[in-house]
């Protein structure tokens, strides 16, 4: 898939985090020209929060920041497979944001007109039509949280999670990137206000520029540097089913009931839901997350009463006040370029945000996002 090489003492380019933003910015930076660089992981590739996401991909998001990013990153997964000639397996299933309310209803159709004015496919649909696309869910019609309608999504899609990691690194591979797994950094030097290199588990290494693609661990590596970011680090947590026969053919949200429903290509059903309110770096899941998972799916779909769970996980997330990222340089510290903040929607956006922070190191410019 990639080589094995020994690692150097300098580069030009040194990237902490071997997830999708980190190799995805590592390819991107290579069709610029940069060729000089060592992505970094203390695990294997992709073993982090990309290996913990439920890799949901859309743009029907509400800003007018966030609309365009998104649906750049969309168009970039749409074209992904045949750019790196690897199969990332995206189905474009399309999504139903359900709304249970009419102050709910009310804030899908605000989406909805920006959505469709920023070029992004999205349109509102009743509850008849929500039922057409989806025959096995649950108006609840007579009982609390019925169904009033719903945002549709039809480009939204999910995709493997290993295979967008393995496709970028394999591509930043053929590249000239060295890709350095189980490879610490426990420290950061400066000399005179600019990055000098990075102390790893294998000796120090040097560098002109170091970028932190390190998701819930980034205001950890900020600590490295003094920089204390607005940075909250929370769990989600995820469960999927036992392989069903297909039943559900389109991505289900539910910000009312908390949960959202898909269901592989293995026949196995992902639920997953909002981060927990407490901050952690805990891996493992726990109890009533899950307990309350469940019992908001049955409220939609009470066909999946007697399905078992097959296995649940946590990943963590890097919140941002104002759940934007963190994007960019650093004042005061020349070299040392940031790519965090992405919360629990970072999987979607790496396309985009790759690309951009490319940009911005090769250039030295911020890219028009």
């Amino acid at each position: 898939m990639w080589e094995k090489r020994p690692l150097k003492d300098r580069y030009q380019v040194v990237i902490i985090g071997g997830g999708v933003h980190g190799v995805s910015t590592a390819y991107y930076l290579t069709k610029l020209g940069i060729k000089d660089i060592a992505v970094l992981d203390k695990g294997y590739l992709g073993g982090g929060a990309s290996a913990r996401t439920t890799a949901i991909i859309r743009a029907n998001y509400i800003t007018v920041e966030g609309i365009p990013f998104f649906n750049e990153s969309l168009k970039l997964y749409e074209g992904l497979a045949k750019e790196l000639n690897f199969n990332i397996l995206f189905n474009q299933m399309g999504r139903l944001d359900l709304g249970h309310t009419d102050a709910a209803v009310y804030g899908l159709r605000m989406r909805t007109e920006f959505n469709r004015l920023l070029g992004v496919d999205s349109r509102m649909v009743g509850p008849k039509e929500v039922k057409d696309l989806v025959p096995p869910i649950d108006l609840r019609e007579g009982k609390p949280f019925p169904i009033l309608g719903a945002l549709y999504h039809p480009p939204c899609g999910v995709v493997r999670h290993d295979a967008v990691v393995w496709g970028f690194a394999r591509g930043a591979n053929n590249g000239g990137v060295e890709l350095h797994p189980f490879t610490e950094v426990t420290g950061i030097d400066r000399t005179n206000g600019h990055v000098s290199g990075v102390e790893t588990s294998r000796g120090f290494v040097q560098a002109d520029t170091v970028l932190s693609t390190t998701a819930g661990w980034s205001s950890t590596i900020a600590a490295m540097v003094d920089l204390n970011l607005p940075l909250t680090t929370h769990p989600l947590e995820v469960m999927v089913t036992e392989p069903l026969k297909p039943f559900l053919h389109k991505t289900i949200s539910s910000a009312n009931l908390h949960a959202y429903v898909y269901q592989t290509d293995r026949g196995e059903v992902v639920i997953g839901g909002g981060v927990d309110p407490y901050q952690s770096y805990s891996q493992r899941s726990s109890l009533r997350p899950i307990e309350e998972l469940a019992a908001h799916t049955l409220e939609m779909f009470p066909c999946m009463g007697q399905v078992k769970v097959l296995r649940q996980w946590s990943g963590l997330c890097d919140m941002s006040p104002d759940y934007a990222p963190i994007m960019g340089t650093v004042q005061g510290l020349d070299g040392f370029v940031l790519s965090c903040g992405w919360g629990s929607w970072g999987f979607k956006a790496a396309p985009a945000a790759g690309k951009s922070i490319a940009q911005l190191i090769s250039t030295g410019e911020t890219p028009d996002l």
